[in-house]
């Protein structure tokens, strides 16, 4: 019984199910989800490490020199 409460705590915190669509879910369509969304959930971390890694920041300051030109509907004058 732990574990059925387990997984609807699970499916709400990091799913965003409610408590009924979790509890109305048939048990394999359940179990499913559960281990799909911690799939998910490791490959997103995943993702965040690779892109952290690497030596540093990739992002780029902006200056007069290096920004977008703004759209001609907002240029004035």
């Amino acid at each position: 019984m732990q574990n059925i409460y387990e997984q609807f705590f699970f499916l709400k915190y990091s799913g965003g199910w409610s408590f009924a669509e979790a509890y109305n879910l048939p048990i394999g369509l359940r179990e499913w989800f559960v281990k799909r969304l911690v799939q998910q959930l490791e490959t997103e971390k995943e993702a965040m490490e690779k892109a952290n890694k690497g030596g540093g920041s990739k992002s780029q300051t902006l200056s007069r020199h290096n920004q977008p030109p703004a759209p001609n509907t907002l240029k004035t004058g």
